[in-house]
This record gives C-alpha cells, structure tokens and sequence, in this order.
C-alpha cells in the first residue's frame, strides 16, 4: 500500500487481514494493471485523449453528452469536491440519486478525486441511511435535490458527515459547478486504493459493505463485457438496476464506457417505460432483471424494439419459463449470469452461442470455480453442493467479522448452491438458505417458482419452507395472479396438480397464499426473508 494517494486511511485501515483474503488471479494479459490506475481516467480520459471526445457517452432527459462534455462536467464537479467541500483523497462520499447523467458524473468525478464512492439505493430511508454512514464514516455527501430529505435526517446523527451538496432543482452544485474551470489533473491512486463501497441489496436483511479497488472496476470490464456481451461503440446501453448497486454501475456505466459506446440513464424505468426508451433511443443493449422481462414479453407488439440486439440478465435466478418467453416475444436469447456485490460483478455467464438448457454458463476467463461440500472437498460432476469462486476479484468486506465465512481456504463462497456438468456448465439451485428440506427431500425454492411461473394464471412468486411438526417444513407458496384469475381453493388445487405435473410430485407446494404484490429490493430481487417473517 506504499504507493497509496489516500491521505484519509480509514478504509485501507478497516480491510480484513490480508490473510483472510480471496486468492486473487491475474494470469491474463488483459489483467495486468500498473501500479498507479486511476478508474475515472481509464474509462474517460483515455477515451477523449485518443480521440473519441465528440462521440456520444450519456443520454438523458435532455442531456446529450459527448465523451468531452462529460469531461468537463466530470472535472468541473471534481474541483467543487475538492475546493469547496474540503475532500482529500480516501474520504467517502455518499451517493444518493436516482438513474441520471448528473449521478454518473458524481461517481466518476469522485474517483478522479480520488476519494471513495459509497452508493445508496434511492429508497432507503434515514434510519438505513445512518448506518451506512456510520458503518463508512462518510465524510461528504452528493445527494439529488428530490431525495434530500431522509438524508438530511439521517445528518442530524451522523457527525462524522461534515459536507452534503445537493444537485438537481434548487440544488447548490451546479451553481458552484458554472463558475469552475473544465480541466483537473486527476489524483494518482494506487491500482490498490479503494474506490468505492458497495453494500449488499438485502436480500438477508443485513447488509455489509463490501470494499473495491481501482483495478476492480477496470476488472469486471476485461471479463464480462470483453468475453461475453462483445458490445462495440455503436451499441446504446439501457436498463433499470441502479447506479448503487454494482450490476447497474457495470452494465450502465462501466462497461459502455469501456467500449466508447453510449448508454441512456433515466430514472424508475418500470417495464413498459422502458420498452417506450428502447424504441426512442433505438437501444441495443438491455440490462434488466427477470421479473422485467417476464412483464415486457407482454408488451413486444406495442413497441418498435428492433434496434435492440443483446439482453443482460442478472441479479437473481432467470428462469427457463421468462427466458422462453421473452424469446418468443422478442426474437432474442438473454445473456444470463450470475454475479454478486462481494464479487463486484458477473463471473459466470452464457451467450446466446453457449446456452445450454437449464444451465446458466460456464465460467468466465479469469475466474476459476468449483462445487464443494461443506468441509471444502471438491464434488464431482453431478452433485449439489456449495459454489466456491477466485479470480481477478473478491470479497474484502469492511470491519465485519462475516469475512471469514464468506472466504475460506482462499476461495469465496457467495452461498448459492450448484451443480456442475462434465462440460463445466454450472446449474443454478437456490441460495443455500433458500434450499427447504420437507421430509427429508432436499428442495430449491426457485425450481418451484419457475414451476409455478409456467402456469398462464401466475404472474408472480415466492416460494419458503415453512415449520411443520410431521415433514420438518412444507412448501408454501405466495402467488400473485394475472389479471382474470382469482384465488379460491380450485386455483389452489390447479397450481399444485399442475406443479406436480411439472417437477417431482413431493415439491408441490401444500400451502397457497395469494398476495397482490411480492417483496423486493430496488435491484428487483425477491425478499424471501420477508416472506418468512410476515406470513
């Protein structure tokens, strides 16, 4: 850490012990990366000084910015960070906004800053807000004038939070911003400095921030995108997850940065909004979430969607029945796979030339994985156990002790169960804590949502495992119905016949409960916790 630019410590302070760290690989030549790397200025300045300044980079509402525009929005709001709000390198700074150009300009002036960007989901309230500042001890804070006011307060408890800026209608920083010149010489941090804290979407209700470096962000950019989704500088990115969470950071930041290509940011694209974005801003390249694009295989006809070519599903399972559909309806296969926050990004994937039915991929170049049991042995081909990953990234949680559990023997475990074929094709079974065990039956609650979801009548479900005195715990489901459908003991009887005529007849679920809507973060994934403790 000699050749650190942080001049504030705390979060290279506050990283586990170097011993309880992931075994990081960078045997390939597109991972080699110097000492000194500064993300802002791989993915921006590098793009302008090589001659891509005039092409376009972000869209908006009413913002068309070219890569030079937004290099000197970029610069401009890096030297409000530093001259007025007093950031030297290594602070944190709070990002609290929703899908705009202005926001990726606030992460990307931050890391040029070289201080340390800590997004927030745009529905979190003041009292999650506080824990995260208190947890990262953020210093300063770039918020969305809409969204001030749980973060002002969450302020009045936080003291370690001395500078909040607020942006947009009647915000401060474009103010400041005017009158500031468009150049800055971009701070120069180590490939090892941390540039920013991810915090996990709460899918177990306790999220944990989650420490990445410079050479991350350049990192997930070299796998994903350069050996899967192939996007070029023509391709318009578009999608829904937000810049807070990694999957948006990567799909609709980072990676169009990195072709030279152009992406579209808007905020709350429900499912048909976006299909109207897709056809206005003649799209390519979607980033969505399952659940999406099960609803936008409905809305194909409305819709002149021909431009879009290449569709990115993560985030959660992506089921064969809403792959089909949206096939069907659309005329294209989904890219899937799976990644996570701790990992920053995907790490194993298909592509339409590689799908093979059931599975969701192999693994990436540069990530090396394996199935194993619960003392680390290897499982051949075949069997169910745990999935252990290392490559060019991994998990380096901030001052929690759940680092050993998530590491061990060098390898992270992201807690999913898989199986493995003899082809190295990764099949996905549930969440380790999703898997409920009914009569001694081993069941994954996402084989019996894909079931139920094959049936016309359901639009929606989560599946737990509920405490049974006889089977230990049965399957229960909650539905939402399509529109047409109501639930009576006939539409139970119909869904649990036809489950069993779907899967082995004991995963059928003896309990139904209809609800009109399920819980879920902001990244679209399923709270099943929630189902468990509101039932």
């Amino acid at each position: 850490m000699s050749s650190s630019a942080h001049r504030d410590s705390f979060v290279i302070d506050h990283l586990p012990p170097v011993e309880q760290w992931p075994d990081l690989i960078f045997e390939r030549p597109e991972l080699q990366y110097p000492e000194q790397l500064n993300a802002t200025v791989q993915l921006l300045d590098r793009a302008v000084a090589e001659g891509d300044g005039e092409h376009p980079a972000i869209i908006g509402k009413d913002v068309h910015w070219c890569y030079a525009q937004l290099q000197r929005e970029v610069n401009r709001l890096a030297r409000v960070l530093v001259e007025d709000m007093g950031l030297v390198p290594g602070n944190r700074v709070l990002l609290r906004g929703a899908n705009t150009p202005r926001l990726a300009a606030c992460w990307l002036a931050v890391w040029k800053a070289g201080a340390i960007a800590v997004g927030t989901m745009p529905l979190l309230r003041a009292k999650e807000l506080k824990e995260i500042i208190e947890l990262a001890q953020v210093s300063h804070a770039l918020c969305d004038s809409s969204l001030a006011e749980e973060l002002l307060l969450a302020r009045e408890h936080s003291p370690t939070l001395r500078q909040v800026m607020l942006y947009g209608q009647d915000g401060e920083l474009e103010r400041l911003m005017a009158n500031k010149p468009d150049t800055f010489a971009a701070v120069d941090t180590a490939a090892t400095d941390p540039a920013l804290i991810g915090f996990t979407s709460g899918t177990t209700g306790i999220p944990k921030g989650t420490i990445h470096f410079h050479r991350d962000v350049m990192a997930m950019c070299e796998v994903f995108p350069r050996h899967c989704l192939k996007p070029t500088r023509d391709d318009v990115f578009i999608g829904t997850p937000p810049l807070a969470f990694t999957f948006g950071l990567g799909g609709l930041l980072c990676f169009p940065l990195w072709a030279r290509a152009s992406t579209v940011l808007l905020e709350k694209l429900a499912p048909e909004p976006l299909m109207q974005a897709i056809e206005q801003y003649k799209a390519t390249i979607c980033f969505t979430s399952p659940t999406a694009y099960r609803q936008m295989s409905t809305l194909v006809d409305k819709y002149d969607i021909s431009s879009l070519a290449k569709c990115v599903s993560a985030g959660e399972a992506l089921p064969t029945d809403t792959r089909d559909k949206w096939r069907e309806a659309s005329g294209i296969q989904i890219h899937d796979g799976i990644g996570g926050t701790e990992m920053i990004h995907i790490y194993i994937a298909s592509g339409p030339e590689d799908y093979r039915p059931g599975a969701l991929g192999k693994l990436l170049p540069g990530y090396r994985g394996m199935i194993v049991d619960d003392d680390m042995n290897p499982l051949p081909p075949g069997e169910t156990g745990k999935l252990a990953i290392k490559g060019p990234t991994g998990c380096r949680y901030l001052n929690d002790e759940r680092q050993k559990n998530y590491v061990r023997d060098g390898w992270n475990l992201p807690g999913d169960a898989f199986h493995m074929d003899e082809d190295g094709y990764f099949y996905y079974h549930a969440r380790i804590d999703d898997i409920i065990v009914t009569s001694g039956y081993n069941v994954s609650s996402p084989e019996v949502e894909w079931a139920l979801l094959a049936h016309p009548a359901v639009a929606e479900c989560g599946v737990i495992g509920v405490p049974d005195p006889e089977r230990g715990q049965i399957i229960k489901a909650f539905i939402v119905l399509k529109p047409g459908f109501t639930g009576s003991p006939e539409m139970t009887a119909t869904l649990q016949d036809f489950v069993k005529q779907t899967v082995a007849p004991y995963k059928y679920p003896r309990a139904v409960q209809y609800v009109t809507s399920l819980p879920r973060t902001e990244t679209g994934k399923l709270q099943r916790f929630r189902l468990k403790t509101e039932q």
